[in-house]
């Protein structure tokens, strides 16, 4: 039996770390977060309008047996033992590609931790080997959403259109940014 590999479950980032969900366990930390979120998320989150506690439950359980398949990695971004958002990165429709996601609760946006968050995020990504690029999308409109993949080095690489628009904010426009896997200076092959 092989093992598959897996990103780290806790990833330190200085003032915060990326905790894997604990499952059902961490149930009223993250509802809770929703919760206190959900003006900030509402305009750009589909699925804040379906958000529930069933569908906290749900997310919760999806995390654990997603992990386990090896499909997703769904991390809580955690400062001092409280929940102040969440980031994940899960197979994209290449099996080589894979997408990356975040979102903060709105006290800790513009503090650098998204962007922070995703380059540990990117880190854990390329360490396994069947990742050959990362991918980001948000929506047109949502700038603070694309400062990020731009700070990270990530290339704009195409711009779909979403009818109707996902989200009330949503421009109907996405735009998807991809980082390819580092290749290596000795030779030209992706680094592992």
């Amino acid at each position: 039996m092989t093992v598959m590999e897996r990103p780290r479950q806790i990833v330190e980032c200085g003032d915060f770390a990326l905790r894997r969900w604990q499952g059902q366990s961490d149930f009223d930390p993250v509802f809770r977060l929703i919760e206190e979120s959900l003006d900030h998320l509402r305009p750009w989150m589909p699925w804040v309008a379906r958000h529930s506690e069933e569908s906290t439950r749900d997310f919760l359980a999806k995390s654990d047996s997603k992990w386990d398949s090896g499909d997703a990695y769904n991390y809580a971004i955690a400062r001092d033992g409280t929940f102040i958002g969440m980031c994940s990165t899960y197979r994209g429709a290449e099996p080589q590609g894979w997408s990356m996601g975040y979102w903060l609760h709105p006290a800790a946006t513009g503090q650098g931790i998204a962007t922070r968050a995703t380059a540990a995020m990117v880190t854990e990504a390329f360490a396994l080997p069947d990742v050959q690029y990362l991918e980001i999308a948000h929506d047109l409109a949502n700038i603070s959403s694309g400062a990020i993949p731009r700070r990270l080095g990530f290339t704009e690489a195409r711009r779909e259109q979403v009818t109707p628009p996902a989200a009330p904010s949503d421009s109907g426009i996405d735009v998807i940014w991809r980082l390819n896997r580092p290749t290596s200076p000795v030779n030209g092959t992706p680094s592992p």
